[in-house]
């Protein structure tokens, strides 16, 4: 699977809801928190692709965790174990 690489294109692509895309960019727009957050707003299952740091960061986790909270499972440990996340 080709990696994109070009950032308008993959927030272009997170926008209209295209798995695939998402799945296949670069580790650095993984953790370009911008494209992160466009992508948990669309599905919350793409916590799951973006990178350990973003998955430590509670505003990413929990704008996922708004679209279903099973998306808690994809946080970071440390997130895991926060009483106040867990709740949300």
């Amino acid at each position: 699977m080709p990696q994109f690489l070009d950032r308008d294109a993959v927030l272009k692509a997170v926008r209209r809801g295209d798995r695939t895309a998402w799945q296949s960019i670069s580790e650095e727009l993984r953790a370009d928190r911008e494209v992160v957050m466009e992508a948990v707003r669309q599905d919350s299952w793409a916590l799951q692709w973006a990178s350990p740091e973003l998955r430590a960061d509670r505003e990413v986790v929990l704008e996922a965790m708004k679209q279903r909270g099973r998306a808690l499972e994809f946080a970071a440990e440390e997130l895991r174990a926060d009483r106040e996340v867990v709740l949300e």
